[in-house]
């Protein structure tokens, strides 16, 4: 019985992983979401489960086996490398207007336009 607990927690601990990775990768655009089937990227919630990962490991040192350790560190690396080339790819972009910006815009144009035609 004690085994199978092991293995239950082995396996949950594992999963709790690839959730939080998965996610990761969604947030940087590697990925689809599965919910909206579209490359979409929000890097500060990327950061959040990095962070998440992160905090598993420092909270759980000392209490993994060596492979839960390996794939821990493993996968941390692997997202941190891969989200500093995405902060790189965003900060080279040019910064994108909001839409309430945008519209700001217009009714400003719009505004213009008419006083012109007042003139």
């Amino acid at each position: 019985m004690p085994e199978d607990k092991i293995d239950k927690n082995q396996m949950l601990f594992l999963g709790l992983i690839q959730s939080l990775t998965a996610n990761a990768w969604i947030q940087m655009g590697k990925q689809k979401n599965p919910l909206s089937d579209k490359i979409e990227r929000n890097l500060q919630e990327a950061s959040f489960a990095i962070d998440m990962l992160e905090m598993l490991q420092v909270k759980t040192k000392g209490n993994l086996n060596g492979n839960e350790s390996r794939i821990l560190e493993r996968t941390i690396s692997e997202l941190k490398m891969n989200y500093v080339d995405e902060k790189i790819k965003e900060d080279k972009e040019p910064k994108k207007e909001s839409k309430e910006e945008k519209e700001a815009d217009k009714k400003e144009e719009e505004k213009k336009d008419k006083e012109n035609k007042s003139s």
